[in-house]
């Protein structure tokens, strides 16, 4: 049995299932103050954890003061091949102890982040001006939108699910609600069969408002408060929803290291039109590889005619 655990980062899974198989202690149990780095060989007996913790930790435990013990662990590393379900509960635990939840990936290189770093930084800086003043001037147009779906259909306005943003880190993207509140619960039963990514023309979980808002994309306006919460650009790569971001293969994982965008090349070149998984993760490659701040200009110029003629709308 190994395991170990690598600067802020605790690879719970890996402990539980490698270093303590038994599953003795609970997960959230193990926190950065009682952190222990081991080499990757080491063999650890089932008793490890009971000599170094020492039987007033133990005490703490039993006593049910949970809050004490997890309070510092701020970042959660989890592979991919768990599945949906147990990352999404994952996900939802660590935000309920205000930590954030990371998906292992490959490495990517050609992130922009790391080619052009200064051009980087502008490019946030902009992403954050542009979203604020853009919000600021369509607000009248997101109140009506928000009394519309309130007044045509039960359930509440915004919708969240939960996606995989930069270095993998799992964010919850903010949308205006378009489909039937227990969408998700009909997810399985209406993709069934779809190969490609899960976007459906005839989509039956979709509301007469939701309807005409995907059309034109109004249903993504509230993603400008991902955007100044940092968690996405004005222009990426798709945001991927869980579903479609676990059946990308091997290597062409890394794509999802990007920080995603509120628009993108996909989007403005394909959209519905290009809904094979492989397809699209190359596009967004390409464009990572030849990120500049001129292309991104060029793609937001693109997308305000495509919006507005409800281009590849779906």
């Amino acid at each position: 049995m190994t395991g170990f655990f690598v600067d802020e980062t605790v690879n719970i899974d890996e402990y539980v299932e490698n270093v303590y198989s038994d599953n003795k202690y609970e997960v959230e149990t193990f926190t950065s103050r009682f952190r222990v780095k081991a080499k990757q060989s080491q063999s650890l007996a089932n008793n490890y954890w009971d000599n170094l913790l020492g039987s007033d930790f133990l005490k703490t435990l039993t006593s049910g003061i949970s809050q004490y013990v997890n309070r510092d662990l701020k970042r959660v590393r989890i592979d991919p091949s768990v599945g949906e379900t147990k990352i999404k509960q994952k996900a939802d635990s660590c935000q309920n102890s205000n930590s954030s939840l990371f998906l292992k990936l490959p490495r990517a290189d050609e992130l922009p982040q790391k080619q052009k770093s200064f051009t980087w930084l502008v490019k946030r800086a902009f992403d954050w001006l542009a979203a604020l003043t853009i919000l600021i001037v369509i607000s009248p147009v997101m109140m009506a939108l928000a009394a519309t779906i309130a007044f045509t259909s039960s359930g509440p306005i915004l919708f969240s699910q939960w996606r995989v943003g930069e270095g993998g880190k799992m964010f919850k993207i903010i949308k205006f609600r378009s489909m039937v509140t227990n969408a998700d619960q009909l997810h399985a039963q209406v993709m069934a069969g779809q190969t490609g990514l899960h976007k459906c023309e005839d989509d039956p979980r979709v509301t007469a408002v939701g309807r005409w808002m995907r059309k034109y994309s109004l249903d993504e306006l509230p993603q400008l408060f991902n955007v100044l919460r940092g968690e996405m650009s004005l222009v990426g790569p798709r945001p991927w929803a869980l579903y479609d971001a676990l059946r990308i293969s091997g290597n062409a994982k890394r794509r999802l290291n990007s920080l995603p965008g509120v628009t993108g090349a996909w989007q403005v070149s394909a959209r519905s039109t290009m809904l094979d998984i492989d397809a699209v993760t190359e596009c967004d490659l390409s464009y990572l590889r030849t990120w500049s701040l001129w292309s991104d200009l060029k793609i937001l110029l693109m997308t305000v005619p495509k919006v507005l003629s409800g281009f590849g709308a779906c």
